[in-house]
């Protein structure tokens, strides 16, 4: 019998990868890996009030920054795992890509909403106003926002065609074909999307530390990169 499985808390960003990394690692150990999927912070303030999970994989270095400051994680397995892209996505196919210097994308949306994650707490909706506040579309754009609780909730709201536009990782408009790319948002306007993944104190860190391991791996460097995810060199 193998050891028990572990629960891994992750960006709603990793979902469409991590589901896939977690299926090939049970047909190769046999051990279960149990994902939960939420916005960064949300994740976080639950490990911070005690929630059972082994491993804790945050879309942006903040957020592990304060569970390393409480000792809730253990430091010394800390990784950055992925990297991603910032872009601006619209409803449907076919749409015309938009140069977000030059574009009046407040005008652009007329009476339409612009989702997001929500931009002051999740790594996503962070990334998204600074690029935006960077390009000065922001003071236009802010009273159009549509916030959700995490990137997958805002990228459902253009694919379902309820928002006109949004803004999302590249990889989740990568896994949804209801969407198209119609801009990137250049690097310099917003800090590196970096995914830091650590080993939780106090959970099955035995188990964890291989799942970890097997994340950094070439199998699942992979699925990452199948899915557009970045991969930090070593």
């Amino acid at each position: 019998m193998g050891q028990a499985g572990i629960t891994v808390f992750a960006a709603a960003s990793t979902k469409t990868a991590l589901d896939e990394a977690a299926v090939t690692y049970l047909a190769d150990t046999g051990h279960n890996v149990t994902l939960s999927y939420a916005g960064s912070p949300a994740l976080a303030r639950q490990i911070q009030l005690g929630a059972p999970a082994d491993i804790f994989i945050s879309a942006n270095p903040g957020w592990m920054d304060v569970l390393q400051e409480e000792g809730l994680i253990d430091s010394a397995s800390r990784v950055d795992l992925l990297e991603n892209d910032l872009v601006l996505i619209a409803y449907g196919s076919g749409v015309p890509p938009l140069d977000l210097e030059a574009a009046d994308l407040a005008g652009l949306l007329g009476e339409g909403r612009l989702a997001m994650a929500l931009v002051d707490a999740v790594p996503a909706g962070i990334y998204g106003k600074a690029a935006l506040t960077a390009l000065g579309q922001w003071p236009a754009v802010a009273p159009k926002v549509a916030q959700s609780a995490n990137v997958r909730a805002a990228l459902a709201l253009v694919a379902s065609g309820e928002a006109p536009m949004g803004v999302v990782y590249a990889t989740d408009a990568r896994a949804e074909s209801g969407v198209t790319v119609i801009a990137a948002f250049p690097e310099g306007s917003h800090p590196p999307v970096i995914y830091p993944a650590a080993v939780v104190t106090g959970g099955n860190t035995a188990e964890a530390r291989a799942f970890l391991e097997y994340l950094r791996g070439p199998a699942a460097r992979s699925i990452f990169r199948k899915h557009g995810f970045g991969v930090p060199k070593e």
